[in-house]
């Protein structure tokens, strides 16, 4: 898997899914003032980048969930990766919506509907908080099937997640991570070194982070 942490974080860069700003910090709805910006729906856009995501997160089921039996994207941005990976691995293909359909059925699960003996891995594009990720494994869980655990192409690492991950005692792993981007960055020549001390910082504690001042 250490092939594809370094190539998913350089594409990420390549293609400005990530930006990172330390002197003009993006505000969270949560309200942390962050120094990175992740899109990862800019990924679909690139066939090549596409083609890294999916062999890799079809690699991260193989390796750390060689039982499953589905794969269930986390709506939206999960959907087109959970596609191409389970297409990959010829599984079945679920997807969670965030609320039930308030018309026809009401359904909450689409596509292949899971089954008691079922062994699924919830796969979404980011982890911040871990908030949605969590959401879809309980909605899983409602229908009796096992959630193995939680695949994603991208995580924060913050201190939130790996709590909410833990409470939960459900596995996550993921293609790449934000420390391993910002040294890609800094080995790039984008940062100096204070400047990539205070983002190690944010990771370590984003809700007192200040940021840099020019």
């Amino acid at each position: 898997m250490s092939d594809f942490n370094q190539q998913i974080a350089t594409d990420l860069l390549d293609i400005q899914a990530v930006q990172l700003n330390l002197y003009q910090p993006f505000t969270w709805a949560s309200g942390i003032q962050s120094p990175i910006y992740t899109d990862n729906r800019k990924t679909i856009a690139y066939p090549l980048v596409r083609q890294h995501i999916a062999a890799g997160l079809a690699e991260l089921i193989q390796t750390y969930y060689p039982q499953a039996t589905v794969v269930a994207g986390v709506a939206t941005a999960g959907i087109p990766h959970a596609t191409l990976a389970a297409d990959r691995l010829a599984l079945p293909l679920s997807y969670v919506r965030p609320q039930p359909k308030d018309h026809g059925t009401g359904q909450q699960v689409e596509g292949y509907q899971m089954q008691a003996a079922d062994k699924v891995v919830v796969l979404d594009d980011l982890i911040s908080t871990g908030g949605s990720a969590l959401k879809a494994v309980q909605v899983v869980a409602q229908t009796k099937a096992q959630v193995l655990g939680v695949a994603a192409i991208f995580s924060y690492e913050l201190p939130d997640s790996q709590n909410n991950f833990a409470q939960a005692q459900i596995p996550l792993h993921t293609l790449t991570n934000y420390s391993t981007l910002t040294q890609q960055a800094h080995a790039q020549g984008q940062f100096s070194a204070q400047e990539f001390a205070s983002l190690t910082q944010w990771r370590q504690d984003p809700w007192h982070w200040q940021g840099l001042h020019k």
